[in-house]
């Protein structure tokens, strides 16, 4: 690998599709997904790749049924330890974002514990949206905007893309140079629109419980033979 993407964003999709296929229930299916993360967190880590941000509950899933969504939250509870120690040793730092302050106050003490323990790691920081929603992180930012300029703590002139980036919930990390999304879907699904205007799109006809360190290295490769030129010639 001769160039390698700094940063790759994936839209985990498909874990209800194949527990459905293999005759599982669908927390059956977001269990193995959970699984196919750390395997690709650590494989990540090991290439070196510097930033993973994957899509994990979006502000739409809520319109699951309760059974379900009740069964995504225990799970990346649980999750979120279990994740911690597998990847700590390997130092991996693990990052949160989203709606997380509505999120029950037992899963919100998971993710302050799971940032706290892994804050000081060097390796691939694996940041996971979770409650996120992309129009809704550009709404955030657009009404803390506005309350900065009633403030008097911004002026109109202050207002451009570098501004804007400062208040998003990625403000910390470069725009992904890669994204992949499984299960044959092509669509962004309202997942970092802001971010990613000029990332280099991969799409698996597989679902994400399947998708290997094979399939990663795959991906890369694919984005080494594009010719990115971010609106030049």
């Amino acid at each position: 690998m001769n160039i390698l993407p700094k940063h790759i964003a994936i839209i985990m999709d498909g874990n209800r599709r194949w527990a459905k296929s293999h005759g599982f229930t669908a927390k059956l299916g977001h269990k193995q997904g959970a699984e196919t993360l750390k395997k690709i967190a650590r494989h990540a880590n090991k290439l070196g790749i510097e930033y993973l941000t994957v899509y994990a509950f979006s502000t739409e899933n809520w319109k699951r049924s309760e059974e379900e969504v009740g069964a995504l939250m225990t799970l990346f509870n649980s999750y979120l330890n279990d994740l911690v120690s597998a990847v700590d040793t390997e130092n991996v730092r693990v990052k949160v974002f989203g709606h997380t302050e509505t999120l029950p106050t037992s899963l919100q003490e998971s993710i302050k514990r799971a940032m706290e323990k892994t804050k000081l790691n060097t390796g691939t920081t694996l940041c996971i949206a979770f409650n996120y929603g992309g129009r809704d992180e550009i709404t955030k930012a657009v009404r803390e905007i506005a309350e900065d300029l009633s403030n008097n703590k911004l002026v109109i002139d202050d207002i451009n893309e570098s501004l804007i980036q400062k208040y998003l919930y990625t403000k910390e990390e470069p725009d992904p140079d890669l994204l992949i999304r499984t299960s044959g879907e092509i669509r962004l699904s309202n997942f970092l629109p802001w971010q990613l205007v000029y990332s280099e799109f991969v799409f698996f006809d597989k679902y994400w419980p399947d998708f290997s360190e094979s399939d990663l290295e795959e991906a890369i490769h694919i984005y080494e033979n594009r010719n990115r030129k971010f609106g030049g010639k």
